[in-house]
């Protein structure tokens, strides 16, 4: 059985496969363009960067890659309308807002003749973002990494949202392998997004002790915490989360440039994803995963990454096709 192509507006995508807008230096220039030289959608993660960072990152993707390049940028983020106009100013091929719902973003791109997808955790917020213009939604449960709309598992929310909306949906939350991705195309996904398997590549330029220290973790040392920017979020145990837990005052900010509209300021999040992303800083950093990390067990090139994903995804689609009874 083929894989079937993604249609994003009048973008079509060769492979059903979305990089994840990993936030403040993960998702750089060079891992997404990677991902779209394989056919994929890659994505810069806008929020954290400076818009002077996020144009040079933009351009650095594009230079590298004539395949279709995404952004992605929080709601929450105070420069959340300002990076969505650098990036359509750098020619970017779609725009994927999270972390939040914004009416605006979609007028803006539509002047832009730019397609916009959403991240959506109900049928409610899904009708919405379709009757805006959404070009997809992405559908994101609880195994994600990062912030989390909901407590539930994408494979309990896909089914009812595709069937409420004509628009493609994209599943995504802690998926990293072909077979998740078949698993997700019978649901009735058009597509899958991915972000720890991307992040655990070679082209990923985050810190190699994260990546060190995923790939050595267990399952155990996953923990929910509420981020300062007030959602649900899954995070490695580390001691600035344990102190988060425990409500320490001492890891609160002394001071805040602001970047976030609302924000608790139980800690500094931006440093603290700076920390890990840039420095590898297991005391000090904050190490957002997908609850699949543990069934990683190497860093690998993106091109292999892909091979093996499209692999995968083929023969769980195929022996799916073997097994059905005869008519």
């Amino acid at each position: 059985m083929k894989i079937p192509s993604l249609q994003i507006g009048r973008k079509l995508v060769d492979t059903p496969i979305i990089q994840g807008g990993m936030a403040v230096s993960i998702s750089t220039a060079e891992l997404a363009a990677a991902v779209a030289n394989q056919g994929g959608i890659g994505v810069v993660g806008g929020t954290g960067l400076s818009m002077e960072a996020l144009r040079r990152q933009m351009r650095e993707a594009r230079d590298a890659t004539k395949g279709i390049l995404g952004l992605n940028i929080m709601v929450a983020a105070r420069e959340f309308k300002d990076a969505v106009l650098v990036a359509l100013k750098e020619k970017v091929d779609v725009v994927i807002a999270g972390a939040g719902f914004s009416r605006d973003v979609f007028s803006i791109c539509k002047e832009w003749k730019t397609p916009v997808i959403t991240m959506v955790s109900s049928v409610k917020v899904a009708r919405l973002a379709e009757r805006l213009g959404a070009a997809a939604v992405i559908v994101e449960g609880c195994d994600a990494g990062g912030h989390l709309g909901t407590e539930e598992k994408t494979s309990d929310l896909l089914p009812a949202i595709c069937e409420a909306v004509s628009i493609p949906v994209i599943a995504a939350g802690g998926f990293v392998d072909g077979q998740d991705i078949g698993r997700m195309l019978e649901l009735g996904a058009a597509g899958v997004q991915l972000g720890t398997r991307f992040l655990l590549s070679d082209e990923c330029t985050v810190h190699k002790d994260f990546k060190s220290l995923l790939i050595n973790a267990k399952a155990s040392d996953l923990v929910r915490i509420i981020s300062p920017v007030g959602l649900p979020a899954n995070a490695l145990n580390t001691p600035l989360v344990k102190k988060h837990l425990a409500q320490d005052s001492s890891i609160r900010p002394k001071t805040c440039n602001g970047c976030l509209k609302h924000c608790s300021h139980a800690f500094c999040i931006r440093d603290a994803l700076l920390k890990a992303s840039q420095e590898g800083d297991y005391e000090r950093g904050l190490f957002f995963t997908g609850k699949r990390y543990p069934d990683i067990s190497a860093v690998e090139p993106v091109k292999k990454i892909f091979n093996d994903l499209l692999e995968g995804t083929r023969d769980y689609l195929n022996r799916t096709l073997v097994q059905e009874p005869s008519r």
